[in-house]
């Protein structure tokens, strides 16, 4: 999947499959992580946030279902 970077000091790129409803997450510090049934919606509110950070951790950490790709 293709990840967009973002302006973050946390989160270094999103991607989103919005066919799966799969969001990807790299992080600053390392690690890939695919967040499943994450509705589109989500995805667009991460990306327009002002704090992409912030967002991610009050919108869907701990939310959605997730595994480590890398």
């Amino acid at each position: 999947m293709d990840r967009t970077p973002v302006d973050s000091s946390a989160l270094r790129s999103v991607g989103y499959d919005a066919a799966r409803r799969v969001l990807e997450v790299e992080f600053v510090g390392g690690g890939v992580y695919s967040y499943d049934s994450v509705p589109g919606r989500v995805h667009g509110e991460l990306m327009a946030a002002e704090s992409h950070g912030r967002y991610f951790v009050r919108r869907i950490r701990g939310r959605y279902p997730y595994r480590r790709l890398g």
